[in-house]
């Protein structure tokens, strides 16, 4: 079976069609408004403290200051935050590991967020929850990096492996597996699609979370909160990252930009295969050339064709919509 991607990039928006055989089998899109997406990190400020919400306002640059509960703080917040400081304290010199910090005791669970916040700190945030109406963004201090087959957790020591992987042996092979890749103070969670992939896929993953991670510690040593530090991958490299295969023939963007973030990235999780993503410069829209605009139209047509020569015809009426099955 012949698989491809065709990528079309559009000034609002970014859809994604898997074609197998030339046949439409799935088709995603997505906004392009990547503004304070989910997963990005900033070094922020805390502009003002609410005892009464038990959180903290928190200026990411964004119109409306971002929301911080005490909840979502994490276990390891007071480590964290005596880490950023000593970075941007000593930021002539090359950060520390955190391999080679020790934990803190945990943050208690029913402190309030006096305890450990006040107004004007520097700290570290990830977007948990886009912005919404005049809602700004919802932030976490629990830092992750999200990847194909692994989820990075820095500060923290815990393995996880997904439920949906139920084979005994399998879920131990991983877990031996990670122990014996994964820094110390690096926590690690194991996601579904890693099942039965081998040790240099996961520890190459590992690694690249890793770099992303450090790059974005270096960024903070010289910057002026509020600054983004790590972008999270673009919505087209994010899709693509959870349904890539090794085996696709093909990989076609027609926009320049986002073509270099996916040769980017299928060139780290599969060097010998990064040829596979294409330019598209037709003057054509890369939809009509590859027969995909056709077939989103019938789907929505009242006749709906099968693979066997079968076809429904759908027809609704007022009282009730009416199948035939030929």
């Amino acid at each position: 079976m012949r698989s491809e991607l065709v990528v079309d990039v559009k000034p609002t928006d970014i859809t994604t069609a898997l074609l197998e055989d030339g046949r439409l089998v799935s088709l995603q899109k997505e906004s392009r408004d990547a503004s304070y997406a989910v997963g990005n990190l900033y070094l922020a400020k805390v502009k003002k403290i609410m005892p009464g919400l038990n959180a903290a306002f928190v200026n990411v640059g964004y119109s409306k200051d971002a929301f911080l509960h005490y909840l979502d703080l994490g276990s390891q917040f007071k480590t964290i935050a005596d880490y950023v400081h000593s970075v941007r304290e000593n930021a002539g010199r090359k950060p520390q590991s955190i391999s080679k910090i020790q934990l803190q005791q945990g943050t208690d669970k029913h402190g309030t967020v006096s305890d450990v916040l006040t107004q004007g700190m520097e700290l570290i945030v990830q977007v948990a929850k886009e912005p919404i109406s005049t809602k700004g963004p919802r932030l976490t201090t629990e830092i992750t990096f999200t990847g194909r087959f692994l989820v990075l957790t820095p500060f923290n020591d815990k393995i996880s492996i997904s439920q949906k992987i139920k084979d005994h042996a399998e879920r131990t092979r991983l877990r031996k597996l990670i122990e014996s890749i994964k820094p110390k103070n690096f926590g690690v969670i194991v996601r579904t699609s890693a099942e039965s992939k081998r040790a240099i896929e996961l520890n190459t993953e590992l690694k690249v979370l890793i770099k992303s991670w450090e790059d974005a510690i270096n960024k903070i040593r010289t910057a002026t909160p509020p600054s983004l530090i790590y972008e999270e991958e673009s919505r087209a490299v994010g899709e693509i990252r959870d349904i890539f295969n090794p085996d696709f023939e093909s990989i076609h963007v027609n926009d320049a930009e986002v073509y270099d973030q996916i040769h980017h990235y299928v060139s780290l999780i599969a060097p010998d295969r990064e040829e596979i993503v294409k330019l598209y410069a037709d003057e054509m829209p890369i939809f009509d050339k590859f027969g995909i605009t056709r077939q989103i139209k019938s789907s929505f047509g009242k006749t709906v064709s099968f693979k066997s020569g079968a076809y429904i015809i759908i027809e609704s009426t007022e009282a009730l919509h009416v199948i035939d099955v030929n």
